[in-house]
């Protein structure tokens, strides 16, 4: 599918934000070493292993009940929940989080072509917000306005319609990139063209 062809008639690109932009992968496993070197310097334990353990149990089964399934492998007290979850929010990482080549390369077209660029995620604002500012955007982050869904308090499909409408667009003239059937839903829902990140190529 070449996306760039598909934008040229349009004037706004609407972007989901985890996977779709970056990997979400890349933000969850620097959260999880910053938690092993925390409970080594807490509970004098091996970060390593237990960096080790969380990587191979995300990579298996995913996020869900990841701090439970450590804590019980390594005898971690339960009061350390706190802080894996603030770790989410907050994590200051050690290094940048990177966006995906061929989405690098076609915001940067739209930006040439004067395409206007919104992200609309879902998921705790905070913890959006603080990917957001760990993004290496080469520049791009000027470009950007920025919708959390659960901060409007309102579905993504009725906001991408109050994009629709303070732009004065149609349908028509947007595009929506997102990475899961939740996103194609809410584009389908007011007619929006819509499109996998990982499809879009140059």
């Amino acid at each position: 599918m070449d996306a760039y062809q598909i934008v040229k008639e349009k004037q706004i690109v609407i972007f989901e934000l985890d996977d779709v932009i970056y990997p979400q992968k890349d933000y969850l496993l620097q959260v999880y070493y910053l938690f092993a070197q925390f409970i080594e310097y807490s509970e004098q334990k091996n970060a390593q292993t237990i960096l080790e353990f969380m990587r191979e149990e995300f990579e298996q089964f995913g996020a869900d009940n990841l701090f439970q399934k450590t804590a019980t492998a390594f005898n971690i007290d339960q009061k350390y929940e706190y802080n894996f979850n603030l770790l989410h929010l907050n994590a200051r990482l050690p290094l940048k989080l990177l966006l995906f080549k061929n989405l690098l390369e076609f915001m940067q077209e739209l930006v040439i072509e004067r395409k206007k660029i919104f992200i609309v995620t879902a998921g705790n604002p905070e913890q959006q917000l603080n990917k957001i500012k760990q993004i290496e955007w080469n520049g791009l982050e000027k470009y950007l306005t920025v919708y959390f869904e659960e901060e409007m308090g309102i579905s993504k499909g009725n906001i991408f319609q109050k994009i629709l409408n303070d732009n004065n667009l149609s349908s028509n003239d947007a595009l929506v990139v997102g990475a899961n059937n939740y996103d194609k839903q809410q584009s389908n829902l007011i007619n929006l063209p819509y499109i996998v990140s990982l499809e879009i190529y140059k």
